[in-house]
């Protein structure tokens, strides 16, 4: 499985240059939100939209499965 973390060079940058405290937490927090973005890119779904067609009247709402 890929790591989605920060490399051990960018992670120490950052508590070098704003703080172990301050560098550490925002490394966690990158890393929350790349594990988050690969399950939504992991459970992505295609909709399709519904178009009504010519005949139908215009005032016809079309509707997507949420």
């Amino acid at each position: 499985m890929k790591t989605n973390g920060l490399s051990y060079n960018s992670r120490k940058a950052l508590i070098v240059n704003i703080g172990e405290t301050a560098g550490t937490e925002i490394a966690e927090l990158m890393t929350q939100m790349a594990a988050e973005i690969e399950e939504l890119r992991r459970t992505k779904v295609t909709v399709t939209r519904i178009v009504p067609s010519m005949s139908e009247p215009h005032n016809t709402i079309a509707e997507e499965p949420v």
